[in-house]
């Protein structure tokens, strides 16, 4: 059985603010925190939902949340947006109502999710199929293609809407989506060309320089750098939690999905980039014979890569940036521009090719999305506009915003006291006036075709004469000075009112939200928004397949002289057309609140949600919805969840419902003038009745509880019972079988113990009697093998005497014969025998050794120290000499593999090693690196491409030393040059040469024996090079410098002096000054520190290498 549920059950704080008690400003924020605090982020005003951005996900809009709100009345569960969707959805679905949902709040309050979450939601439920589901895809997949182009980071938000979206969806008889249409609204173009601190330009160009592969940026002409280009601002470049380069690969698919071609996506990226080269085109001024100044392109680099992309005549596009044609019926004059209007025909040709990009995208996305049937649709609309804006500089921008939520405040009242009253008059309730205030008078203030505002706007920009924003003011100042509600310096002054919070340059409007001051700085200009007819036509002559649909006035056979329509006048007319469009639906609101200025979760602002609830209208909204009846419900839920308070309808009814509700109310003794009975609904009054009626079904549930409690433990213990009772039976008779099995059991063991004791008697008598009759089988065997030994034993005793006589016979037969031969030899043989048999033993001795030698041969390499034992004592001094040998054939082996480079690096070496070792305690780690000479490679570096050219000997080495400053020991970086006949110090940044010093001037160089890198260059005195004094450098590769410069200078004068010690002077101009080198503490950590003491001393603490 489906369990019933209300938007009063376990609800936090009060769900409806309409049912809030007492109705104060100061309980309703209370309430909006109370809910916010439990993660509950909407809450009901009637059939308005308020939706609190949270700034972190919450697990409430997932798959199973979706089924959950599928088909429910809109109060029966928690509020939720996937409730209005649903209730709107049904609508149109079952009831054939049009519908639209209307989003409003301030950027960053989560209007654009809340859009989104809507679309998804009725995505998610209509019905399914390959044809649907592809236009549901398409429908979503526009989002991210125009947030991309129209939304941008802002001090507020991170993906702010800088332009208002209005989309019908259209669906069929079914329920299923056919399609839709977008409708766009005022983009801020302006950002375009100038974005204020701490905020970004629109996505797409921060997307396409991080995500575009490098193919596509060189096709572009684009580098992945944003500080190359002036238009991207640079402190907010880089956004934590948006990833540019894979949101670029979204939009690239979401294009694909919604039906862009290939060239079209192209062709759309190419306008993109040629407005980033667009805003790098910069203009110097240029004097002309008649006395007036003329723009000219500085660096045409960007000029003409832009000119590639889009296809134009690189001279067409410089001459209308350097002229103004102006045509008057037959007659055409040209201008120059001087500088400053070069730039704004620059900004202005940049903010109308982007602007008119994104109207064709918008355009194109409807011609991919739009119904394809003919036949009538139902519709629902989603309008994503600005909310209302009140800025510490409010501009002609923030003017039609607020214009634009003032028309949606006064529809939103209109629809709002509609509803009730066509829902009165539909229950047969006496329908009351409700006094509110109607804001139409600010519209018209605002929108009067006579003396409102947009029309004086528009009255001055098109006048002829001087037209300035301060005549604009003046204009105001005279009609608009007795209205109510509108404030200037000069109308405040008329009335002898002083307001020092006014500005000359300043009018105020007291919107229903409150006052808002605006400049009328740029009003003027902005709404003119003007686009010289040469830059159109210059754009209309692109070979680009795109620019000619974006600028058709630049056509020279369709010339048009008359004026273009100013921006505000196209907005009013945008506005009125959105107006109308929502008259002809039912409306669902959604109002987006920001708790927190800093985008965090978990912080609620007080004195930042009331003022978006005062500008909102959430207050007077509350008053509307409540100032009949506060609360209206269904007879048959009313019925079913309050029934249980009377007895005569509990616990079930039989009757009809509303004579149920009736019979209850009267036995509750509710005050007649409390409530109302309709035709198919009950509406109560006041707040209280309803939490009355709540507070006693609470207190009834209890006691019915209790009740139910009760029949259940007596329930359950008897049940209980009766289950042990069962149990005893059967645990007995299981017990009485198992008793007798295991009695069974030990019977039919003992029985089984008898038995094997006797069989095991029995056995163990006849195993005595086998194994007497084995012995005595064993004993007869073991003396018959006995006295068969002894037989044998006998026998070979006396074969092996006969052996041994028989042998003696054949030795001593063997030796005669020997003896007997020896005697017949002996007169052969030789004196000298015994040289000969000396001679080839040594002969056999060497030839071992030498082969011995051969197998056991150490490595090549000059350091190895191996060398074969020696065999004999009397090979000693051919063993030493034979190692010696051998050592000198393989160090030429090894020489004679060394390049010429390769040796002269070995003496540097080498000569090193004769200066410095045992002397510095540097150089043992510089022996393993080798000497490279040219460490900043000045001949590849372009960098210093200049200072290469400047010295025309072959450089012999080049670093980058530290130059030590006498005033505080601290260094300065220094490119270190050394040739065969000098030595220069260069600046590293600039690569200009601050110093060229001869060699024969160096007399002297003095280091210090511990682990540093200090040295000072001693210059000969009254030389040229001495007039500024002696050199105090630092390096990484002192020992190399050291070397080279020994080397240098001993080849053609007398040898360069090293003087090696912890303390000497050194010429600073007039003054010396002792250098003196200690060894530092544990506080110096790792690295060397160069103080001043006094004007005559400067202290080197090197760290200490224990």
């Amino acid at each position: 059985m489906e369990v019933k549920t209300s938007l009063l059950d376990n609800m936090i704080g009060v769900g409806d603010m309409v049912l809030l008690e007492p109705l104060t400003e100061d309980s309703f924020i209370e309430n909006l925190r109370n809910r916010f605090d439990h993660n509950e982020i909407y809450t009901y005003i009637g059939s308005v939902v308020i939706s609190i951005n949270p700034y972190r996900s919450l697990p409430i809009f997932t798959p199973d949340k979706v089924e959950e709100y599928r088909n429910r009345n809109f109060y029966e569960l928690s509020p939720h947006i996937y409730a209005l969707a649903d209730e709107a959805y049904r609508s149109l679905r079952d009831q054939d109502k049009d519908q639209c949902i209307l989003i409003t709040g301030e950027s960053g309050a989560g209007k654009t999710e809340a859009s989104k979450l809507v679309m998804s939601y009725v995505a998610a439920v209509c019905g399914k199929g390959q044809e649907v589901n592809k236009v549901k895809e398409q429908l979503l997949q526009s989002n991210p293609v125009l947030e991309a182009f129209g939304n941008a980071k802002t001090v507020r938000n991170d993906n702010s809407s800088r332009f208002g979206k209005y989309m019908d969806i259209e669906f069929d008889f079914k329920g299923d989506p056919l399609g839709g249409v977008i409708s766009n609204y005022l983009l801020e173009k302006s950002r375009v060309v100038k974005q204020p601190r701490g905020e970004r330009n629109f996505h797409v160009f921060y997307q396409l320089l991080s995500g575009a592969s490098e193919d596509t940026l060189k096709k572009l002409k684009l580098e992945r750098d944003f500080s190359k280009y002036n238009y991207l601002s640079l402190d907010s470049a880089n956004v934590n939690g948006l990833d540019d380069a894979s949101n670029f690969r979204t939009v690239r698919n979401a294009m694909q999905i919604v039906g862009f071609m290939e060239d079209e996506v192209q062709s759309v990226l190419e306008l993109v980039a040629a407005v980033l080269k667009l805003g790098n085109i910069e203009f110097k001024p240029e004097s002309r014979c008649n006395g007036f100044d003329e723009s000219r392109v500085k660096d045409k680099n960007d000029l003409k890569e832009m000119c590639e992309l889009l296809g134009i005549e690189q001279s067409v596009l410089e001459r209308a940036f350097s002229y103004r044609t102006v045509e008057a019926k037959m007659e055409k004059v040209s201008t120059t521009l001087n500088v400053a209007q070069a730039y704004y025909a620059r900004d202005a040709l940049a903010k109308n090719l982007y602007s008119r990009l994104f109207s064709w995208l918008v355009a194109r996305i409807n011609e991919s999305i739009k119904a394809q049937t003919k036949s009538r649709h139902k519709v629902m609309g989603v309008l994503d506009i600005y909310g209302f804006e009140i800025f510490e500089d409010n501009s002609f921008e923030q003017f039609i915003i607020n214009y634009c939520n003032e028309k949606l405040q006064q529809i939103f009242i209109e629809l709002t006291l509609r509803e009730e009253q066509e829902e009165y008059i539909r229950e047969g309730i006496e329908w009351t006036n409700i006094e509110y205030f109607n804001n139409a008078i600010i519209c018209d203030l605002i929108e009067n075709n006579q003396n409102g505002i947009l029309a004086m706007l528009d009255e001055e920009c098109l006048r002829p004469g001087t037209v300035t924003d301060d005549t604009f003011l003046d204009k105001l100042n005279t009609v608009c000075a007795e209205h109510q509600h509108f404030e200037s310096r000069l109308s405040k002054n008329s009335k002898f009112l002083t307001d020092h919070s006014l500005p000359h340059s300043c009018f105020r409007i007291q919107h229903y939200a409150g006052k808002v001051l605006y400049r009328v700085e740029g009003f003027v200009d902005k709404n003119n928004d003007l686009l010289y007819r040469d830059l159109s036509q210059a754009m209309y002559k692109a070979n680009h397949s795109l620019i000619k649909q974006l600028f058709p006035e630049g056509n020279p056979t369709k010339v048009n002289l008359k004026r273009p329509l100013t921006a505000g006048f196209q907005f009013k007319a945008s506005v009125g057309t959105l107006m109308r469009n929502l008259q002809t639906k039912n409306p669902n609101y959604i109002r987006c609140i920001k708790p927190n200025d800093k985008k965090a979760a978990h912080i609620f602002t007080e004195s930042l949600v009331c003022h978006q609830v005062r500008y909102l209208g959430l207050m007077e909204n509350v008053r509307v919805r409540r100032a009949g009846y506060a609360f209206r419900q269904m007879y048959e839920p009313c019925l079913e969840r309050y029934k249980m308070l009377c007895k005569q309808t509990w616990p079930h009814w039989r009757g009809p419902a509303r004579e149920g509700v009736e019979v209850l109310m009267a036995d509750l003794q509710v005050p007649a003038e409390e409530f109302a009975y309709g035709r198919s609904k009950i509406f109560i009054r006041n707040p209280r009745t309803l939490f009355f009626l709540e507070e006693r079904r609470r207190q009834c549930l209890e006691d019915l509880a209790t009740l139910i409690q009760k029949i259940y433990r007596g329930w359950k213990c008897r049940t209980q019972f009766l289950l042990l009772k069962k149990s005893q039976v059967v645990v007995a008779a299981w017990y009485r079988r198992y008793a007798q099995q295991k009695k069974y059991q030990k019977i039919k063991s003992a029985t089984t113990v008898v038995q094997s004791f006797t069989r095991g008697w029995k056995a163990r008598k006849i195993l005595r009697e086998l194994k007497y009759q084995k012995r005595c089988k064993e004993a007869v065997t073991t003396i018959a093998a006995y006295w068969h030994g002894t037989q044998a034993r006998r026998e070979l005793k006396r074969l092996k005497e006969e052996a041994r006589r028989k042998h003696a016979v054949a030795v001593i037969w063997a030796y005669w014969l020997g003896l007997k031969v020896r005697r017949e030899y002996r007169k052969f043989f030789r004196a000298n025998a015994g040289r000969k048999i000396y001679d080839f033993t040594i002969q056999r001795i060497m030839q071992k050794y030498f082969l011995g030698l051969k197998s056991a041969m150490s490595a090549m390499s000059p350091i190895n120290k191996n060398w074969p034992a020696r065999p004999y004592l009397f090979l000693d001094q051919t063993h030493t000499e034979l190692r010696r040998i051998f050592h000198l054939w393989r160090c030429k082996k090894y020489r004679s593999q060394f390049t010429e480079e390769k040796k002269a690096v070995y003496e540097e070496k080498l000569e090193a090693s004769e200066l410095f070792k045992d002397k510095k305690a540097l150089y043992p780690s510089s022996v393993s690196q080798p000497f490279i000479g040219d460490y900043v490679e000045i001949r590849k570096n372009p960098k210093y491409q200049k200072l290469n050219s400047a010295v025309e000997e072959k450089v012999l080495l080049a670093d980058v030393v530290n130059k030590i400053n006498r005033a505080n020991g601290k260094g300065a970086a220094r490119i270190f040059l050394l040739t065969k006949s000098s030595f220069v110090l260069a600046d590293q940044k600039t690569g200009q040469v601050k110093a060229s010093v001869p060699l024969p001037d160096l007399t002297s160089v003095s280091v210090s024996t511990q682990n540093d890198g200090f040295f000072a260059l001693r210059l000969k005195e009254g030389s040229a090079s001495a007039a500024k004094g002696d050199f105090l450098l630092s390096s990484e590769h002192l020992i190399e410098i050291i070397t080279k410069l020994y080397r240098v200078g001993a080849t053609d004068r007398e040898q360069l002096s090293i003087d090696i010690s912890d303390e000497f002077l050194v010429q600073f101009k007039q003054d010396k000054v002792c250098v003196k080198f200690l060894q530092g503490g544990p506080k110096n950590g790792n690295s060397v520190s160069c103080k001043r003491k006094n004007n005559r001393l400067l202290e080197v603490l090197v760290p200490s290498t224990a």
